[in-house]
Parts: C-alpha cells; sequence; structure tokens
C-alpha cells in the first residue's frame, strides 16, 4: 500500500513537471507575466491555487482545531482580502500594466530609490511565506516517506525549484490550474467521506452545526476547557479584529497574488479574474469550518477516555515524524485531552488515517497537500526572481542587459531563495498558519498603505511613501520578536496581528511626510487619474 502512496504522489508531480514542460517559457513578458493571455477564468483558478498555500489547506483547519471559534478570524479575513483586492487594487495594477509591484512603486512615486526599498520589501515577505509552504512540503514528504522533517524538506524543495526553474510564470500559471484540481478534489474527498459515514450526507459544510454539538457533548463528558465554541478563549476581541483585517490587507498586498493580475489581457479581466478566484476559495473555505471539526470530533470519540498502550497504528507512523505525542502525565494509563500533543500542522493530512479511510484517500490528501505548497512556493518564488532579476538588475545595474540574461538571473535566485528557504524551514520557528500571517502582516504594514494611497491620492509622494514603508516594516518586525520571543504585548495583540501596528504608522508617516514636502509632478499626477479609470484610455 505505501508503493500505491508512492505512485499517487509522485504520479501527481510527474503530470505537474510535464505541464511546466509544455509551457516552458524563454521570454521575458512569458516568463514574467505569461504574455498576458490567460482567460479570466483560467487565472482564477490559478490565483486561487496560488493563494491557497499550505496554510490554507494543511495548516488553517488545525488552527481551527486548536482555536476552535477564534480560529474564524483566519477564515473571514482571508476570504474578506479579495474583496478589498477585487474593488481598490487588482484592476488598478493591471491597467498600470508592468510585471512587478516594485515597478508601479518606482514608476507611480518617480524613485528608483522607492523600487529598491520595495523590491527588499517583497523579498522579505515572500521568503517569510515561502518558508511556511516548505514547512508543509518537509512534513508531507517526512510522512510519506518515513524520514525526518529535515529530510523530507530537502526532498519537497528539488521539486519545487525545478517547477519554477523550468518555465516562469506561463509554466506556473497552468501548472497551478492542475494543483487546484487535485488540492481541492483532495480537500473534500475525506470530510465528504465522514460524512456520508456519520449523517448519510456527502455535505460536511451543511452538517457544521450538528458536529459542533457533538463536540461539546464530548468535551463535557471528558471535562474539556474551554469549550470548542467559547469564543474568545484564546484570542481577546482586539486581536481577533486586528488579525482579521491585518490578513484581510495583507491579502490585497502581496506580492505574489497581485503578479497574477499582470497576466491577464485586459482590465476587465483582470476584475473577472478576482471574482472567480474568490468563487475557487470559497469551496475550500467553507469546508475547512467543517474539517476542524469533523477532526476534533473523532480525537474526542476514538482517542480520548482510551488506553495508551492500545493507540493506533497511525499513531505510531505520526509519532515518527515528531509531530505526534502522548504524554501520561497523571500515570493512569488513560489518554486525556491534555495528554495529547498533536501538532496543529498535522490535522488535516492525518484525519483520514484517524478516521479509519482506506490508505489510498490519506495518500491523495498528502498529494493534495504538496499540490498547495508547490502552487504557492512556485509564485513565491518568481517574485523573488523578478524582484532581482529585473526589478534589482535589468531596471537599476544594468538597464541594457540581454533578455535571456536577466531570464537566466531569475532562475538561478529562484534556486538559491530555495536552498535559503529551506535551511530556515527546518529550524521549525512557529506553525505554518503562524509564519504565513507574518507575511500579511509585512505586507499590511508595507505595501497596503503604499498602494492604496498610491492609486487614490494624488498628493502622496516619495519621500512620504518611502518613509512609511520603511516605518510600517521596522515596526512590525520589531514587534514580531517582542511579543513572540520577550512576550511584550500592548492590549493583548499577538505577533500573529503585528501589521496593525506598522499599517496605522505607516499611514501617519506617509500622509504627514507628504504634506510636508513636495507634490509629485502634474505627469504622476495625470497618471494616477489615469490607472482610476481603467475605462478612460487604451487597455496596456
Amino acid at each position: 500500500m505505501e508503493i500505491m502512496g508512492y505512485v499517487i504522489v509522485f504520479g501527481i508531480v510527474i503530470v505537474f513537471m510535464a505541464i511546466a514542460l509544455y509551457n516552458r517559457a524563454t521570454a521575458a513578458e512569458e516568463f514574467y507575466v505569461a504574455g498576458r493571455r490567460i482567460p479570466a477564468f483560467w487565472n482564477g483558478m490559478a490565483v486561487a491555487a496560488d493563494w491557497m498555500s499550505a496554510a490554507s489547506f494543511i495548516s488553517m483547519a488545525g488552527a481551527l482545531y486548536a482555536l476552535g471559534y477564534d480560529g474564524l478570524a483566519y477564515i473571514m479575513g482571508w476570504t474578506g482580502g479579495y474583496v478589498l483586492l477585487a474593488l481598490l487594487i487588482a484592476p488598478y495594477l493591471r491597467k498600470f500594466g508592468k510585471f512587478t509591484v516594485p515597478d508601479f512603486i518606482a514608476e507611480r512615486y518617480e524613485s528608483n530609490f522607492a523600487r529598491l526599498v520595495a523590491l527588499i520589501t517583497a523579498i522579505i515577505i515572500s521568503f517569510t511565506y515561502m518558508v511556511g509552504q516548505v514547512a508543509g512540503v518537509g512534513i508531507i514528504m517526512g510522512r510519506l516517506f518515513g524520514v525526518s522533517f529535515e529530510i523530507g524538506i530537502a526532498i519537497g524543495m528539488i521539486i519545487i525549484i525545478a517547477t519554477t526553474v523550468i518555465g516562469g510564470m506561463k509554466s506556473i500559471t497552468w501548472t497551478q490550474v492542475a494543483q487546484y484540481i487535485v488540492l481541492i478534489t483532495a480537500y473534500l474527498l475525506p470530510v465528504s467521506i465522514l460524512a456520508v459515514q456519520w449523517f448519510g450526507i456527502p455535505l460536511p459544510q451543511f452538517l457544521y452545526g450538528q458536529v459542533l454539538q457533538n463536540i461539546v457533548e464530548l468535551e463535557t463528558q471528558h471535562n474539556v476547557s474551554p469549550h470548542y465554541v467559547e469564543p474568545f478563549a484564546k484570542f481577546n476581541m482586539i486581536q481577533f479584529l486586528s488579525l482579521m483585517f491585518v490578513l484581510m490587507a495583507g491579502t490585497a498586498a502581496l506580492p505574489h497574488v497581485l503578479m497574477r493580475f499582470f497576466t491577464t489581457p485586459s482590465v476587465k479581466d483582470a476584475r473577472k479574474s478576482a471574482g472567480w478566484a474568490l468563487f475557487f476559495i470559497a469551496i475550500l473555505y467553507l469546508t475547512a469550518p467543517a474539517y476542524a471539526a469533523f477532526s476534533r470530533y473523532v480525537m474526542l470519540k476514538d482517542v480520548v477516555g482510551k488506553p495508551i498502550d492500545q493507540l493506533p497504528a497511525w499513531a505510531q507512523k505520526w509519532a515518527e515524524t515528531g509531530l505526534f505525542k502522548v504524554i501520561d502525565k497523571n500515570g493512569d494509563g488513560i489518554i486525556q485531552w491534555a495528554e495529547l500533543n498533536i501538532h496543529r500542522d498535522i490535522v488535516v493530512l492525518a484525519t483520514p488515517e484517524i478516521a479509519g479511510l482506506i490508505a489510498l484517500v490519506g495518500y491523495f490528501v498528502m498529494a493534495g497537500g504538496l499540490a498547495a505548497a508547490l502552487s504557492t512556493a512556485d509564485g513565491l518564488l518568481l517574485v523573488i526572481a523578478a524582484a532581482i532579476s529585473n526589478d534589482l538588475y535589468a531596471k537599476m545595474i544594468d538597464p541594457n542587459a540581454p533578455e535571456k540574461k536577466v531570464v537566466m538571473l531569475g532562475k538561478i535566485a529562484v534556486a538559491v531563495a530555495g536552498v535559503i528557504g529551506g535551511f530556515i524551514a527546518a529550524q521549525k520557528i512557529a506553525f505554518i498558519v503562524q509564519i504565513v500571517a507574518w507575511a500579511f502582516s509585512l505586507a499590511t504594514a508595507s505595501f497596503f498603505p503604499a498602494l492604496i494611497l498610491g492609486v487614490f491620492w494624488k498628493r502622496a509622494n516619495k519621500t512620504g511613501a518611502v518613509t512609511g514603508l520603511v516605518v510600517g516594516l521596522v515596526i512590525t518586525i520589531l514587534y514580531i520578536y517582542l511579543n513572540k520571543y520577550q512576550g511584550v504585548s500592548i492590549l493583548g495583540i499577538q505577533h500573529t496581528a503585528s501589521g496593525i501596528f506598522g499599517f496605522i504608522a505607516n499611514l501617519i508617516v506617509t500622509v504627514i511626510v507628504s504634506k510636508m514636502t513636495s507634490p509629485p509632478s502634474e505627469k504622476i499626477q495625470k497618471l494616477v487619474e489615469d490607472i482610476r479609470y481603467p475605462k478612460k484610455i487604451h487597455e496596456v
């Protein structure tokens, strides 16, 4: 059966590689923006795959499993972000017609120094996000091969780097379409099977309330406190709302997501892409709370209260990865809820085994998780490659560089960034969803104000934007460190929502400094007017 697992996982990976090879690109426009020929429907699906990373597939349901009601901040924030993206940013950046976010920052704020700050920021955000994806790949490969987390990362990074280097955005786009189909099918399959087995209905989303009632009954029986449905047990209300805002604003400002909207033929298609993306994302996001509830219910029903010496086979297999432990704290030989030490990032992957589903379902879920991590890691590596090869080298160091040289430099940057990202992920610095939340905080505190003011406020200038961006970024990084590692807390806000402080500081600094310094040129003010009315002039 293990051999069948290898066939499923690597068979799907081989299909991804074949699609990438078939759609490989050599020209810069194909490598960075897929020749701007991707139809809205398919781009929306690719955006969804790019977006639904290891955090969404692997860690989000795990966060809901552990946090209960408070974990819904992730669902509302990440879903709501696409409304902001579709209304406030995506169509305007497509109208602008460049390759990257630093391109927009540089031209809108008339400064190559602004480009430099923006590309460094893009690399920081994308690299942080990528570390979370690599950790997800390490978990999957570790379980599949029965090897350590670190060896699993090494195997996964070879696949990630190869699929990105082959053909840039053109190959990534069509690979992501295939990856979306795999990941959404894999996500829906186990929880739908459980819904049929328990309730006779293959719609877990509509059974969520019933399962919550069952959970509360079992928690009462096993003296588990606080209850799963109790609000603000892990977060206070300020943290809940701050995290939700940071995830929304960060969604609208993530460089790798915004790059996808440069690939459509027109501004109209960019808007449609955002709509389709929200639809495809909603399929998973409406299922994740049910997945988490089903997983918690299975653990309470089938594991808690059982003798420790009768642990099932799945427990031993996951124990080999170092991500599952049972510690008999009171020495009674019976498993208590508090004695279960389950790394929340294995909840989705382990649920098929925990629920007693056939092994093939579990392997298919692993393939889906791998597809989710690969699709996002590919996009993130491309942002880093574009920042170094296009924004830094071709735009600042050697504007006359041959196109092939620029593309080759981008591929080298992919490989180097991938290796470094794998090394950092191996240190297990945080849960995947926490690492990803840091990336959203950084995007909220840096790019979100610069993009919004750049589109909607003609008076915003380069001095204000650059100063605000740097201040927002520094404050956010400082708060992440102080809260996570030094225990410093303001109003109960945790490191996952640190971007709220950077956002406020960035906004205030940008407005004040812009007002105190010279306004942008008439040309830029006219450009801002043109960007704000997508149908006003010829679309790029």
